[in-house]
């Protein structure tokens, strides 16, 4: 009776630890860039450069890689989900044309399918025989 209670437990954590550092991967790589760029012919472009969503992706795909690899699904998909939407609703929030949820909305869905897609994949190659994680 005591395991079943306790399975649950590393799942939940592993959702709470990717949330935090989706959480954290946002601000670090783009949190702190929150102005536009004006072009010579007066269009603007960013806030954010390629470079810096990159590097979001690539942080938020080894911690994916970690989870998945200790068979933490849930964590990978549900908790990198859960951080990047709040992590966008925080920064973009202050917009005042309301439309910032819309942005929010397709932050959440790709990312939900995004890292399911990513969590079958190295789950797969994990059953393939190649090693995935210690």
């Amino acid at each position: 009776m005591h395991q079943g209670l306790r399975k649950p437990a590393p799942q939940l954590l592993s959702i709470l630890v990717l949330a935090g550092v989706s959480l954290a991967g946002w601000a670090a790589w783009l949190g702190w860039d929150q102005h536009r760029d004006v072009q010579p012919d007066g269009s603007t472009t960013g806030p954010y450069e390629a470079w810096q969503v990159i590097g979001l992706v690539l942080t938020l795909l080894a911690a994916v890689y970690w989870a998945v690899s200790r068979r933490y699904f849930a964590g990978a998909v549900l908790g990198t989900t859960a951080g990047l939407t709040v992590a966008a609703y925080a920064d973009w929030s202050d917009d005042s044309s309301g439309l910032f949820m819309i942005g929010v909305g397709m932050v959440m869905m790709g990312s939900l399918v995004v890292t399911a897609v990513v969590s079958a994949v190295i789950a797969a190659a994990g059953r393939d025989g190649r090693r995935i994680g210690a």
